[in-house]
């Protein structure tokens, strides 16, 4: 029988201090050392914070301020940086408690636990801009396709379409963001909201609704990205001999920047959040796996986080996609 597991609050995951089972799965002592991470934390989400409010502030600043016309890659772009700075002026509160667990963490004399509302609060936020990053990028990635390989069916990019599909995009994002951390409260300890108790069944289910809630949020949107830049790809290949050098190449240096985005910052995320949560609940026993995907949990929840910085850079990259094409009935320049 394995030993019943005594969780341990985390901000990011279901952390598990000890790991132990019977011989054969477990290791007898499948311990590691995750105490760097209330000093990583601090310094990552600091350099984030000064980083994502400068980046993401002029962005906004520059969308809402330029005399240009916008049109339906700017919306895009401006919900991109929204959502990435209402995670940004939320990284004080992890900060804060960070410092706060670093310094009981030497002697273990004592706790600190927030409350449920700051629990809450912060995971909400969280995935606002998660999921905010990954869906708009899939916008601008379905984007680009309509504007190379369909020019001429400028109804779907339209302002106004662009609008609406922002605006149900919000909704999704919003209702993901309230699910999900009810999802945790609900496998939570009775008296510590904040903190997940996989030994329970039912706490379990909630658990794995959670996961395969956040896999499929993350799988689908990644499939029609692809699909998006394979396809215009594919056009731009075809057509290199008569498409216009300077369009065709800021084309392709979004679609790149798009996709490194998306592989650094995103996919270990949740490959490695795939691997803890089945090693520890014991659905995939393996220690060695278990304190791999423990200990490289700050460095990969970090890079994902660190998205908000990178996404700016998009519209430096895109401006003049942003500006210069027609938003409305008329056809637009095809790269």
């Amino acid at each position: 029988m394995y030993p019943r597991l005594k969780p341990v609050w985390n901000m990011e995951l279901w952390n598990n201090t000890d790991l132990t089972g019977k011989s054969g799965s477990f290791i007898s002592n499948c311990t590691v050392d995750t105490s760097y991470r209330f000093t990583f934390y601090q310094v990552s989400y600091s350099i984030i914070f000064l980083l994502g409010l400068a980046t993401n502030g002029l962005a906004l600043h520059r969308l809402c301020s330029s005399s240009c016309t916008m049109n339906s890659t700017a919306i895009y772009m401006l919900s991109l940086s929204s959502a990435d700075l209402v995670f940004v002026i939320s990284l004080p509160m992890r900060i804060y408690y960070y410092h706060q667990r670093a310094a009981i963490w030497p002697s273990k004399t004592g706790d600190w636990t927030p409350g449920a509302a700051f629990c809450q609060i912060t995971f909400m936020l969280k995935y606002i801009s998660l999921y905010g990053g990954i869906f708009f990028l899939v916008c601008i990635a379905v984007d680009r396709y309509l504007a190379v390989v369909h020019p001429l069916a400028p109804t779907l990019r339209r302002l106004r379409a662009a609008q609406v599909v922002s605006g149900g995009i919000w909704c999704l994002v919003l209702g993901l963001s309230v699910s999900l951390p009810l999802l945790r409260l609900a496998a939570s300890r009775q008296n510590q909201p904040c903190m997940l108790d996989p030994t329970s069944r039912r706490h379990r289910a909630f658990i794995l609704a959670a996961l395969a809630l956040v896999l499929g949020s993350f799988l689908l949107p990644t499939l029609l990205l692809l699909y998006s830049y394979c396809k215009v790809l594919s056009v731009l290949r075809h057509t290199r001999q008569r498409c216009r050098g300077h369009r065709r190449k800021q084309t392709l240096r979004v679609i790149y920047w798009v996709l490194g985005v998306y592989l650094l910052c995103f996919l270990p995320y949740h490959i490695n959040l795939l691997g803890y949560t089945l090693t520890h609940m014991k659905l995939l026993p393996h220690c060695g796996l278990a304190k791999l995907t423990k200990t490289v949990h700050p460095v990969v929840m970090s890079l994902a986080s660190f998205n908000c910085c990178l996404n700016p850079l998009i519209y430096y990259f895109s401006s003049s996609l942003v500006h210069r094409e027609a938003p409305r009935g008329g056809i637009s320049h095809r790269y």
